[in-house]
């Protein structure tokens, strides 16, 4: 079996999406290929969850946000949406979960801890239903 690819999407591919994706390379390494994607990108990733990721031993500073497309969601077999609604694109046959987090645009690291948390909790869970 081919190693699966996850996506994960939010609007500005500057937080949560960003999080997560470093979590499940952190996690997972090799054995799934990890892409993220905004509808609505920003200039560069939050500040706030770049320090939050550090404090748990993961560099997602060098990452930049990117524009979701539709080749990006035709590749992944699964794809996680985090608030990006109707934005987000759907192509049937796919494996679509909706994570619902707070976003952390214009939080403080102290807001970003708990939704940092809970992301890492979520994708420690995907990686477990992967097998990987």
């Amino acid at each position: 079996m081919s190693k699966p690819t996850v996506l994960f999407v939010c609007v500005h591919n500057a937080g949560r999406s960003q999080m997560a994706a470093g979590y499940l390379q952190h996690l997972a390494g090799d054995r799934v290929d990890v892409l993220s994607a905004g509808s609505q990108p920003a200039d560069q990733v939050n500040p706030a969850a770049v320090a939050a990721m550090a404090e748990d031993g993961i560099d997602i500073a060098a990452s930049t946000p990117k524009l979701l497309s539709d080749s990006a969601v035709e590749r992944a077999d699964v794809v996680v949406t985090m608030g990006c609604g109707d934005e987000c694109p759907f192509h049937p046959g796919k494996r679509y979960e909706d994570w619902d987090l707070d976003d952390p645009a214009g939080q403080g690291l102290e807001a970003v801890r708990p939704i940092r948390d809970e992301i890492r909790r979520r994708v420690e869970a995907l990686v477990a239903e992967l097998g990987s």
